[in-house]
């Protein structure tokens, strides 16, 4: 809602607004319904309206944290983009390693040197995976949990300014 503020307050219209950014007009039209941007889109925003595009990421998170349903979607949507990051990962990992393998099997088919960063990838990718589809237990958002307790000396409460656990909202 910010944005759409401070566009109406320059007098421009939406096509304006998107012609000064460089975005697209139904950007503009997402992040003035609310949706999330990513924040190369905050940043020309910023750049337009000639603010901190921070201040504009502040103002859309404290927008969504005020319902708890936009919660729940804003976390749906970064659960959804960590999963299709790790895809993106796996096909880029499959494709540039079978592209590996068939250049050392056309230069030095006596040596296997494609097997090191097949497995050097694989173990990054791997992570990702675990990472992604939340498999890793270790560092997780039970950990971080246990962890602030132990800093703060308490168990926290319904009170304390932690809405949701790792990708869920936690029980109030």
């Amino acid at each position: 809602m910010i944005v759409q503020q401070y566009r109406l307050e320059r007098g421009w219209s939406q096509e304006q607004l998107a012609e000064i950014s460089g975005l697209n007009v139904r950007t503009i039209q997402r992040i003035e319904s609310g949706q999330p941007a990513r924040m190369e889109t905050y940043k020309a925003l910023g750049a337009a309206f000639d603010v901190d595009f921070t201040l504009l990421q502040e103002n859309a998170v404290s927008e969504i944290a005020r319902d708890p349903e936009r919660i729940d979607i804003a976390l749906a949507f970064a659960r959804v983009r960590k999963i299709r990051g790790f895809y993106g990962h796996a096909m880029s990992y499959v494709f540039v390693n079978s592209g590996l393998v068939l250049l050392n099997l056309l230069t030095t088919p006596h040596e296997f040197w494609a097997i090191f960063p097949i497995v050097g990838w694989g173990i990054g990718l791997l992570s990702h995976g675990l990472r992604a589809f939340d498999l890793m237990p270790w560092f997780g958002a039970d950990w971080e949990r246990r962890e602030v307790e132990k800093r703060l000396g308490r168990k926290l409460g319904p009170s304390d300014p932690i809405p949701y656990q790792g990708d869920r909202l936690r029980d109030r």
